[in-house]
């Protein structure tokens, strides 16, 4: 079975025709996942390091991430049928790569640990409960959305776009997203130290001013007033109550 949208990708990213060029994208982005990793390891021997470089690494991330976007007219003019391909070799693979290192930083990082009490056992059931809810969300989320919208093809080739049906995009803008938030405030509680609760309160603000003025402006561009009012009507990343059934019974069957 053929991941959803990796045709249209294939056709804009020549790589992704061949064993060998596939190997070579997996091979770049798990180094420079490891390379960030392997920062943070060494900063995390420095105590005051921990929360800084987590910080620091995640802006970093989501800077290189908005250079995909705002110079996409560029590459456009330069790259002319590579732009899309080269502008996500350039920015968006390095920065998700940044991204994602720091949210499985948040599971490891260094840093005073709460004490112990009542609460700790909530913090490990909750912490479980919320990794495995977004992981199952965001392995559903990616297969509802699709390779070449997961790889925001479309933002440089819109009239490209497809419909995505699913219901999972009638109660959350954003699933992919909040499965992500979901596993890197799962990590956080479950390392249970200050450092990394007070990053996992920090993410969703942080992913919330990422899609407001990244995103969310691009597609507001392409969809004008009526994503306008799908966003009104729909939240980010949390379900409304009277939507946790449909919720649950995405998770559970994927459709």
């Amino acid at each position: 079975m053929k991941f959803k949208g990796m045709d249209t990708l294939s056709k804009h990213v020549p790589e992704l025709n061949s064993a060998g060029g596939m190997a070579r994208i997996a091979v770049y982005a798990i180094f420079l996942f490891a390379f960030v990793t392997a920062y943070f390891i060494i900063t995390d021997k420095i105590p005051t390091w921990s929360i800084d470089s987590q910080i620091l690494i995640i802006a970093l991330g989501f800077l290189v991430m908005s250079l995909f976007f705002s110079r996409k007219q560029l590459y456009k003019e330069k790259y002319k049928e590579l732009a899309y391909r080269n502008a996500f070799a350039h920015y968006a693979l390095p920065g998700l790569a940044l991204i994602m290192a720091a949210i499985a930083h948040a599971g490891y990082m260094n840093g005073p640990f709460v004490p112990q009490g009542w609460w700790t056992i909530i913090f490990l059931a909750l912490g479980w409960f919320m990794l495995c809810i977004g992981a199952i969300l965001w392995i559903r989320s990616v297969f509802a959305f699709g390779a070449d919208n997961l790889a925001l093809l479309y933002v440089y080739y819109p009239e490209e776009g497809r419909i995505i049906n699913s219901s999972i995009y009638g109660i959350l803008r954003h699933p992919v997203y909040a499965g992500v938030l979901r596993v890197g405030i799962g990590l956080a509680l479950l390392n249970g130290n200050a450092n990394a609760i007070a990053f996992a309160i920090l993410m969703p603000l942080g992913l919330s001013s990422w899609i407001r003025l990244v995103e969310e402006k691009e597609l507001i561009e392409r969809f004008g007033q009526s994503y306008l009012d799908y966003r009104k009507r729909t939240p980010a990343f949390w379900p409304r109550l009277p939507d946790f059934g449909v919720f649950f019974k995405f998770l559970i069957t994927g459709i």
